[in-house]
């Protein structure tokens, strides 16, 4: 135990580490913008009338201390990790003066709840037929499924997603191209929104499933390919033990591990397919919310968007290199 203790502070070392110079990265980033979100507000304010100059400064001050611009570089750097612990990232310039905190908090929950479910559908769905083509070599159907995922794992999610919307908007219109629910449809825990949300959010879904699924299958079935021919794997087989359990207690647990890896690994261009996804569809999440702040030129809600998104696919990797040990005993924690 005490072994696991050192292995989960060396993880949590790590963590704080990478959420740091991620967090940094974005700052700089943001903050060597020519953009000025102080005098964008000043300009908008004052562009249907005349206004005092006293009353311009007067507003100048007052959005410096809004945005955290007040003062020196180091100042403004204290001021800006103060609030990130707050949780505080000023106002929206694009929604002034709704609080930029708000608006992530509006759209996380969509996108969470895209990405889990397509993760894990993902994720399960092509290890599974991965393992089965990599064991039953011979079945026509899973050699289809192969070059189906050959076919489809180079193509970009934002094809994908594009055909999708054609093919079933347009083409063959059965499912809804636009939102994350029915217009006008109050919301809560009824079955009408329920439903709703579920529909909206098949293609969305779908799109990052399709190219998941591909590149899950390949690297699953090259994996099994490999171990069928071990030692202990023939020797199963020649003493009779039944293929199935052969397939699940011998071969495929012992090719989950890479894949957990593998997972760890890719959440983050799972991520960025997904803002991508959004924004085609014009999902409700944090990936629209993001493109929407680059093209208005809203810094502070595309520092903050940045920041949760580091810190989510941060947290989701500590998630799985902690479980890693507890799935795989072979691992030696030190």
């Amino acid at each position: 135990m005490s072994g696991y203790l050192a292995y989960l502070a060396k993880r949590l070392g790590q963590f704080v580490l990478v959420v740091f110079i991620g967090v940094n990265l974005a700052y700089v980033v943001t903050h060597a913008t020519p953009i000025d979100p102080v005098e964008q507000s000043i300009s908008a304010a004052t562009s249907f009338g005349n206004t005092a100059p006293e009353a311009i400064e007067q507003m100048r001050q007052s959005l410096k201390e809004l945005y955290g611009l007040g003062g020196s570089w180091s100042q403004q750097y204290l001021t800006f990790w103060s609030r990130i612990l707050r949780a505080d990232f000023g106002p929206s310039l694009s929604a002034f003066p709704t609080p930029v905190s708000a608006l992530i908090g509006r759209a996380l929950p969509w996108t969470m709840g895209l990405l889990i479910v397509s993760t894990v559908v993902t994720w399960a769905l092509g290890n599974l037929l991965g393992g089965l083509a990599g064991y039953y070599q011979r079945n026509r159907a899973l050699k289809l499924m192969g070059v189906v995922a050959m076919g489809l794992h180079p193509i970009p999610y934002y094809i994908v997603a594009l055909v999708l919307l054609i093919v079933f908007g347009f083409v063959w219109p059965v499912l809804p191209i636009n939102g994350g629910s029915a217009m006008n449809l109050p919301q809560g825990w009824t079955w009408a929104y329920a439903s709703s949300v579920l529909l909206h959010s098949i293609l969305p879904a779908l799109s990052l499933i399709l190219i998941g699924v591909g590149s899950w299958f390949l690297g699953m079935r090259s994996l099994v390919s490999n171990i069928v021919t071990e030692d202990y794997v023939q020797f199963a087989e020649l003493g009779g033990v039944n293929r199935e359990r052969i397939l699940g207690s011998y071969v495929m647990r012992n090719a989950l591990g890479p894949q957990v890896t593998g997972l760890a690994m890719s959440l983050g261009g799972i991520f960025n397919g997904a803002i991508i996804t959004e924004k085609v569809f014009g999902y409700p999440g944090v990936g629209t919310l993001l493109v929407d702040a680059v093209y208005a030129g809203d810094y502070g809600l595309v520092l903050g968007v940045t920041t949760i998104s580091i810190l989510g696919v941060s947290i989701g990797v500590l998630a799985i290199d902690l479980l890693y040990p507890l799935l795989d005993p072979r691992v030696q924690v030190r």
